[in-house]
């Protein structure tokens, strides 16, 4: 059920206009203005999905009502009502933030397909908020350790900017959960996140993931292909494993961050790129550099903030909280009842050595859950949970 408000100063024309869209949907809740300030008021008490504003009204204007909107209902659509000499205006209140404008008198087939059109963006809008929460849950960073808190203000402060930074830390540590939480907190969030193991991609082909190819540059390039850069454009790159890259690949990484420019392998033209390089490794890269695996020049590129993740032994004051997280999270995909785990069992997986770290932990969790009892106790960890 939409809840539609009607802001229009004229009465004949808030009948007609309520009129047809109570025709069009008898389940339109519809709400009436006669000014702007009797609008805001409607605003302040219930939730509106659309509102159909006047823009020449006395005291306070359609555009007044239309700034009052976006600054303070930022999800709720605005069409605007013009009359015949207000077309400038009301184009400029798109400019503003409103979505459309209708003309009086209204055309039925106009208003009714406007109406739609806006209602069914505001309903994507909302899809698209409620998937970007599970995305979040997802990639959640569990814990209030002194050390997880230490990241997690690092992250708030190094997301709004551009700032390049290198994630290092033990395999299973969760690099690519920090990764995740800087472009979901940056103001690229709207764009895309493009992950590249490095490791996992062939040193041939590492360049024509990154840059792309042109048709023919190689034998398997049988058609033009976009890199994870240039598809990552406005967005944010996240280069994990970046330890395991080949020098020849560096050397252009270093470019295109320098440059902000790219060439595809088997092509001559440079592509214009604006991306955001997030980099994570599990190797000691200052070794890397004397042993001559890694470029210096590369890696004061990438590290202008560095954050160390810790290993799960450091942070095993964590353990009861990523153990519900887990517990919960295992039951969600069964579909099953969330198991408990006592004290006494929270406690014996304390004492474990976690040399997998965190995705050892997940691991064990779920193990646990398939095999021990209703709730999971200390003599389920020490029969289970062992390696």
């Amino acid at each position: 059920m939409a809840r539609i408000l009607i802001v229009e100063d004229e009465k004949a024309i808030r009948n007609v206009l309520k009129n047809i869209l109570s025709d069009e949907d008898k389940s339109f809740e519809i709400g009436e203005a006669e000014d702007g300030k009797q609008a805001v008021k409607e605003l302040a008490d219930k939730d509106y999905d659309l509102v159909l504003c006047d823009i020449k009204m006395p005291g306070m204007d359609g555009i007044e009502v239309l700034e009052h909107i976006r600054e303070n209902y930022p999800d709720t659509a605005v069409v605007m009502i013009s009359g015949h000499g207000d077309i400038d205006t009301a184009v400029e209140s798109m400019r503003k933030g409103a979505y459309d404008y209708i003309s009086k008198p209204p055309d039925l087939n106009r208003l009714l397909s406007t109406v739609r059109n806006t209602l069914d963006r505001n309903k994507l809008v909302q899809e698209n908020k409620t998937l970007k929460k599970k995305i979040s849950k997802n990639f959640e960073m569990v814990g209030e350790s002194k050390a997880l808190s230490h990241i997690k203000d690092i992250i708030e402060k190094v997301a709004p900017t551009d700032a390049r930074v290198l994630i290092t830390g033990p395999n299973g540590t969760g690099k690519e959960l920090v990764a995740h939480w800087i472009h979901q907190k940056s103001e690229r969030s709207s764009a895309p996140m493009i992950e590249v193991n490095c490791a996992a991609i062939p040193s041939e082909l590492i360049e024509s993931e990154l840059f792309g190819h042109k048709k023919g540059a190689f034998t398997s390039a049988v058609k033009d292909r976009k890199g994870k850069f240039e598809l990552a454009n406005n967005g944010t790159l996240f280069l994990d494993e970046i330890g395991d890259m080949s020098l020849s690949a560096q050397a252009k990484v270093l470019r295109a961050l320098q440059e902000g420019k790219i060439t595809p392998v088997g092509g001559d033209k440079e592509i214009k790129v604006n991306v955001r390089v997030l980099a994570a490794t599990n190797k000691n890269l200052s070794e890397e550099i004397k042993e001559g695996k890694f470029r210096e020049d590369l890696y004061h590129r990438l590290s202008v903030i560095v954050i160390k993740v810790p290993a799960l032994n450091d942070r095993k004051e964590d353990i009861p909280a990523l153990t519900e997280f887990f517990a919960q999270k295992i039951a969600e995909e069964q579909g099953t009842v969330v198991k408990k785990f006592s004290n006494e069992a929270i406690e014996e997986l304390q004492k474990i050595d976690w040399t997998g770290n965190i995705r050892e932990l997940r691991n064990v969790i779920e193990r646990l859950i398939i095999l021990g009892g209703k709730e999971v106790n200390r003599n389920d960890v020490i029969a289970f949970a062992s390696k």
